[in-house]
């Protein structure tokens, strides 16, 4: 018998919220993100769903880009972090992938690389995020470079990315948009600006593209409720079955460390997921967990390959019973935040021992 555990991947909750994402900015052409082999749910079966409904891809790597390709992917496919070598400037080229220009040696590889063909850039700018990118000071020279490059296209995007566009209360958005506006006045280049949470609530920020990842997979990247967020649907469900189920006594302890002991005589049930499979260690008692569809606490440390819950208060539980532990009817952005994390984090981290099941 196979281990239960798996991951469920529901297409066409995918579909669903690219048409949410390009409904919101009909004016904009949209590029899904899908690196981190789409965020933990196979990106080569994600960008297949989505390669009728979008204008391009983003990876993090030419390795990511070349995996797509390979699966027959031919939209256009932007290299977020640029390339990481001389040599990579070729290789980009040969499998016409886009290239992000974020410092001085990334202009100078493009300038000095013997191609056959010329690459369509992407210039990054540092509105405020400080991570990667050109100063707002220096954009002018790069795109100067870039004109006299023959190795670069002639349809260079200036772009940059906010750091706290999750946060609509906080002011930095606006102001990381208003510098990236004034540089490109007077510069006759398409622009892009907008990750998830500023297409989903900053629409003046969408410009010619957008570049939503997160919320394409159906989770909300605030923390205040929104009903753009609201209308997304999970594209991941990661669900196992109960695999033990026992009585205890008030005050007999679970799992390692006897982290949770019984206030009254309980019943627990255990699961065949822990920390192996993706679960966060980090989960706390009282985490929600899914069992015959019914909310029941998570309760005693999560193991490598189980976990336990109280299912004291439900209807009978029995071995074999169908447990979720995020996706339909539990957004895994509830459970990160009781494992003081965020959900981009535990998707991403999906092992490959989780199968995952895609559904179309």
């Amino acid at each position: 018998m196979t281990r239960p555990t798996r991951a469920r991947i529901h297409l066409d909750n995918l579909r669903h919220n690219a048409a949410i994402a390009a409904g919101l900015a009909p004016a904009s052409r949209l590029m899904a993100v899908v690196k981190a082999d789409g965020y933990g749910h196979g990106a080569e079966s994600v960008a297949a769903a989505l390669d009728d409904r979008v204008a391009a891809f983003a990876v993090a790597s030419l390795e990511e880009a070349v995996r797509l390709r390979d699966r027959g992917i031919r939209r256009p496919i932007l290299l977020l972090e640029g390339v990481f070598e001389a040599s990579e400037v070729a290789e980009a080229a040969a499998i016409g992938a886009w290239i992000m220009l974020t410092c001085e040696e990334q202009l100078r590889w493009l300038q000095e690389a013997a191609l056959t063909q010329t690459v369509t850039c992407w210039l990054k700018v540092d509105t405020g995020m400080h991570r990667l990118g050109v100063t707002p000071q220096r954009a002018p020279a790069f795109l100067q470079a870039l004109r006299e490059t023959p190795n670069a296209g002639p349809d260079t995007v200036l772009c940059t990315h906010f750091s706290r566009a999750d946060e609509l209360g906080q002011g930095e958005t606006r102001e990381q948009l208003a510098c990236f506006l004034a540089l490109c006045d007077g510069h006759d280049c398409l622009r892009s600006a907008a990750n998830s949470p500023a297409v989903l609530a900053w629409p003046e920020t969408h410009l010619d593209w957008i570049r939503p990842g997160y919320m394409l997979y159906g989770d909300s990247p605030f923390k205040e409720s929104l009903p753009q967020a609201a209308a997304l649907k999970p594209v991941m469900t990661l669900e196992s079955k109960v695999i033990g189920v026992r009585d205890i006594a008030a005050g007999d302890a679970v799992g390692y460390g006897a982290t949770w002991r019984a206030e009254r005589a309980s019943r627990i049930a255990t699961v065949t997921a822990g920390y192996g499979d993706g679960y966060p260690r980090t989960a706390g008692n009282g985490t929600p967990v899914l069992v015959n569809g019914q909310r029941v606490p998570l309760v005693g440390r999560v193991s490598m390959d189980m976990l336990t819950v109280d299912v004291t208060d439900v209807a009978a539980v029995h071995v074999g019973d169908p447990v979720t532990l995020w996706g339909e009817g539990l957004p895994v952005g509830e459970v990160a935040r009781h494992a003081s994390t965020i959900g981009y984090e535990l998707v991403t981290r999906m092992p490959a021992r989780v199968p995952r099941e895609a559904i179309t």
